[in-house]
């Protein structure tokens, strides 16, 4: 019986000291929140420094300009993403002038690793394919193929073909296994790419180990400390993952980073908690780091969860208010038997509850109509994106293909069979096969487009694709406008046509119309989302 008694009292004494911890972490995160400007000041005191240096450096000498430069870009990287790129881009154009194969190499690193942050893609991938590692020191080859790794990561989970996403996981850990050949034995980047390894792999417990081991090295940075703690975080549960997030916040306070996910992390668990107050400290700490950084992207999930907040607690807030009604009900009842004024004011009270009531969902409908929104516009963009990568993938393999046989003939001198090469490329079909490509993915999201098009005008002005056309290129104007591409310029950007002709096609359609030129373009914004059932179901659950 006492051993079962100091059992109890044992895992009481850790529950209380696990939830004091998380607690004391927490209210060290508001506070360090609350003491940021003096971190943010530092690192601005530190970047006006360099920028006096570098303006007060020779024109000439560009080796002292590339140094300064390189502090900047990484000052900047996880601070402001605009001044990050300019630098990264400026120190490229530096490495040219150094002569230097190792500068001209780490700045194109440099330049594809902040383009990959802001999820370009195409630029990213095309700096990737440009470096020859042959001709590049060993000494960066370990911080190339980083950089290889976490792009091809990145695309894995922004592709939504199964087999495109298998081969580019493939390529990740290719790439990784490369990084921890070049790395230094015990060097900070060897032990993170090897408990990397060991998550992909599933070795869960021996990757916690590596981690452990760097956030036990006291020469790191708090950054390093910050992205090793979020790491971490997802190899355990429970309130020890908690802790690492909130240490990892912590972290990301203290070196003035703004592009991180950690303080939002801790800010969306704390909402589904019902921990309110808290939440909205942090979800609006972290709606600031990303407006200060620059993510859009990021900003607008944040902004979704700060609406979900305010929603609860105003629907939290009327449930507290209706409660005590009910209680100052029961309580006058007596009274209200005997007394008509009583029961008069009663009634209006009760009429009070209604129409707040009404106001709640009146408002829970209007929160409804923009999440579905959001709902429907990340299945488009999923939709768009999957396409997008199929057409790039098939792209960048014709043109290995031409690009070998250019080298080839060329070194042969073979003109002949270079005309010849050129002339394949058949830039007509090229767009053709983009406005096909564009017209059936539109269609796969719309299919009532055209009917429900061709119901706002009159029958011998309606109109209808022919037999070897999706759509053609007044539809496609239309179907660009659902997409919500209101820009004439971006539209005659897009179908390689003038600003005018847009216009023109536009304007001559509307006056056919059966309805008003706004009444038109409302009804053609209204056009359904094929997914819009699924939509629903998917916010419903």
């Amino acid at each position: 019986m006492r051993i079962i008694f100091l059992l109890l009292t044992l895992l009481f004494w850790n529950l209380t000291c696990s939830a004091t911890t998380t607690d004391s972490l927490l209210n060290l995160l508001k506070l360090e929140i609350r003491s940021k400007a003096k971190y943010d000041n530092a690192k601005l005191k530190r970047i006006k420094a360099l920028q006096r240096a570098y303006t007060q450096t020779r024109p000439d000498d560009y080796n002292r300009k590339y140094v300064l430069c390189d502090k900047l870009y990484h000052e900047y990287r996880d601070f402001i993403f605009d001044s990050a790129h300019v630098y990264a881009a400026q120190l490229f154009e530096l490495s040219k002038q150094t002569n230097s194969n190792f500068k001209q190499h780490e700045s194109w690193i440099n330049l594809s690793a902040i383009q990959l942050t802001w999820g370009m893609f195409k630029e990213a991938f095309e700096g990737i394919k440009r470096i020859k590692v042959s001709e590049m020191p060993d000494s960066l080859k370990a911080k190339y193929y980083e950089l290889k790794s976490i792009a091809y990561n990145s695309l894995a989970l922004y592709n939504t073909n199964q087999f495109y996403v298998s081969k580019s996981r493939l390529e990740s850990v290719r790439a990784l296994d490369s990084a921890i050949l070049y790395s230094k034995p015990n060097s900070y980047e060897h032990l993170k790419y090897t408990a990397e390894r060991f998550n992909i792999y599933g070795r869960k417990q021996e990757a916690k180990l590596y981690y452990q081991k760097l956030l036990n090295n006291n020469k790191i940075t708090a950054h390093q400390r910050a992205m090793i703690s979020h790491d971490l975080s997802s190899l355990t549960s429970g309130a020890e993952a908690i802790d690492l997030i909130l240490k990892a916040a912590i972290y990301d306070i203290r070196s003035s980073t703004k592009e991180t996910l950690a303080i939002s992390t801790i800010g969306n668990l704390l909402l589904k908690e019902g921990n309110l107050d808290d939440a909205e400290i942090l979800l609006t700490e972290a709606l600031s780091q990303a407006r200060f950084y620059g993510n859009k992207l990021h900003s607008r999930e944040i902004t979704a969860a700060l609406t979900t907040l305010k929603a609860q607690r105003l629907i939290k807030s009327q449930t507290t208010k209706n409660r005590s009604l009910t209680v100052l009900i029961v309580i006058l009842v007596p009274a209200v038997i005997g007394t008509v004024l009583m029961a008069k004011n009663l009634n209006n009270r009760l009429k009070q509850v209604k129409k707040r009531e009404n106001e709640i969902k009146q408002h829970n409908k209007y929160l409804d109509s923009i999440n579905k929104k959001l709902l429907e516009d990340s299945h488009i963009k999923e939709e768009y994106i999957g396409y997008f990568f199929d057409v790039i993938s098939s792209y960048i393999t014709r043109l290995e293909k031409v690009k070998r046989g250019t080298e080839r003939h060329a070194k042969a001198k073979n003109y002949d069979e270079l005309m010849h090469l050129a002339n394949d490329i058949d830039i007509k079909h090229e767009r053709y096969q983009l406005f096909y490509t564009f017209d059936s993915v539109f269609l796969k999201l719309f299919p009532n487009f055209i009917d429900t098009f061709n119901s706002l005008l009159r029958p011998e002005d309606q109109i209808w694709p022919k037999d070897n056309e999706v759509l053609n290129t007044s539809l496609r104007i239309f179907a660009l406008n659902r997409l919500g591409i209101k820009d004439n310029q971006k539209i005659a950007d897009v179908l390689q046509s003038s600003v005018s002709t847009v216009y023109t096609y536009k304007k001559r359609i509307k006056a056919k119309a059966l309805v008003t030129p706004d009444e038109f373009e409302s009804k053609i914004m209204d056009i359904q989302f094929m997914q819009a059932t699924v939509v629903e179901q998917e916010f419903e659950n």
